[in-house]
């Protein structure tokens, strides 16, 4: 079910980083949005444009009827992965979410393709959509769900490899691995940081 205030003390953001754009869809960069679908496609809500206009959203409760349900707030900026902070900064100020109710999917070159690790705060390790996050919100105590893509084959661009389409082999693998982060990110918000790294941390 579906909600529109704002404010509430048990909101989450969840944040897909990558591009916007059908161009972009299939990349290693774009993890993120993957799992934010598979996210939606748990809350029964399609994603909307945020008011703002730096984002789309989709906002909801997740958790099994009769149990606790902690407010979400999925999102995706409208922006390229180099300024996504700014619209996860407006947003939360918006539903006023403080970082450590802030959980950022991203892919991750220092993990093999299919490996998954969960986090709070560090360093960006290079990633530009981390580093927006980090300069925008001020801090960068926030969870992050980092899904494994690998490092690039051979003397191939860091850049031209997270900027192109999983290989054939990985796309057999690819939806198991969103399914995995997605779990990941339900466990941080019911379970914790310690009992999801217990879990996830493959």
């Amino acid at each position: 079910m579906t909600t529109s205030s704002t404010g509430a003390s048990d909101v989450w953001l969840v944040v897909g980083l990558g591009n916007p754009g059908p161009s972009y869809s299939g990349h290693r960069h774009n993890v993120g949005y993957l799992v934010t679908d598979e996210l939606a496609q748990r809350l029964g809500a399609p994603f909307r444009a945020h008011k703002s206009g730096r984002a789309e959203v989709v906002e909801g409760r997740l958790g099994a009827p009769g149990q606790p349900a902690p407010r979400v707030i999925l999102m995706r900026a409208r922006g390229y992965m180099n300024e996504s902070g700014g619209a996860v900064s407006t947003l939360a100020k918006f539903y006023k979410v403080e970082p450590h109710r802030i959980i950022a999917i991203h892919d991750e070159l220092d993990l093999p393709f299919g490996n998954l690790r969960v986090k709070l705060g560090g360093g960006d390790n290079g990633h530009n959509g981390l580093r927006s996050m980090r300069s925008s919100l001020g801090s960068g105590d926030f969870y992050r769900v980092r899904a494994g893509i690998g490092r690039p084959p051979g003397r191939q661009d860091v850049a031209d490899f997270v900027l192109s389409n999983y290989s054939s082999s990985e796309r057999k693998e690819l939806d198991f691995q969103v399914i995995h982060a997605a779990d990941a990110v339900e466990s941080l918000i019911f379970e914790g940081l310690e009992r999801t790294q217990s879990r996830f941390n493959s």
